[in-house]
């Protein structure tokens, strides 16, 4: 595993490109967002998400992915919303927060059939570079961790996933607290689940 370190007040281009080579060669990465540190691939690339969800021990046909976007402008290429859910994007991202649409017709592959799909805008900024320079979203769910210091610590994390995943980014210290998740299906947005945030708008 290569080990990287990128802070948001200090992010170098060329570290930027590297992460993007791998994730396009189909690597799998370790990355802090806004919440807990995740674990990433390209989100269309099928063999690197079944390999992530071979990681979690996740059945991609029972579970709801989610997926990384750096704007609202790659949301709308992968999900349906309206007006209202557009200005709470507008009003809550980047930050942390999954929100679930319908899902359009564009999602890729792993996500055929599935009607509902979680999408974020990290508070990251080398997180939204990384996706802005692979030029699609991330597929992306929390790490696994036996006690909180191994959630928290960038070295625990990399000493745990050293022979799991390609790269891993080691950036600010993790958090303990999951996104909320925001359901804006139905006629009205509900909130599934709280998070370190209450929403706006």
């Amino acid at each position: 595993m290569e080990t990287i370190k990128i802070y948001n007040n200090n992010i170098a281009e060329n570290q930027i490109e590297l992460v993007v080579e791998t994730l396009k060669a189909g690597g799998v990465v370790v990355l802090p967002t806004d919440t807990l540190y995740a674990i990433a691939c390209d989100a269309l690339n099928p063999k690197a998400i079944e390999r992530v969800c071979r990681m979690k021990g996740i059945n991609p046909e029972k579970t709801n992915l989610s997926i990384l976007c750096d704007d609202i402008s790659m949301v709308s290429e992968y999900a349906k919303f309206d007006n209202y859910a557009f200005k709470l994007m507008k009003e809550n991202t980047p930050g942390p927060f999954t929100f679930l649409f319908k899902a359009a017709s564009s999602l890729p592959r792993a996500f055929k059939g599935r009607k509902i799909v979680g999408i974020r805008i990290p508070d990251n900024e080398a997180v939204r570079k990384i996706i802005e320079k692979l030029e699609n979203p991330l597929l992306s769910t929390s790490i696994m961790y036996r006690d909180e210091d191994y959630a928290i610590n960038p070295d625990l994390i990399e000493e745990e996933y050293e022979a799991k995943v390609d790269l891993m980014i080691k950036g600010e210290p993790g958090k303990l607290t999951p996104s909320a998740i925001v359901d804006c299906t139905g006629s009205e947005p509900e909130i599934k689940r709280e998070g370190p945030e209450m929403l706006r708008g």
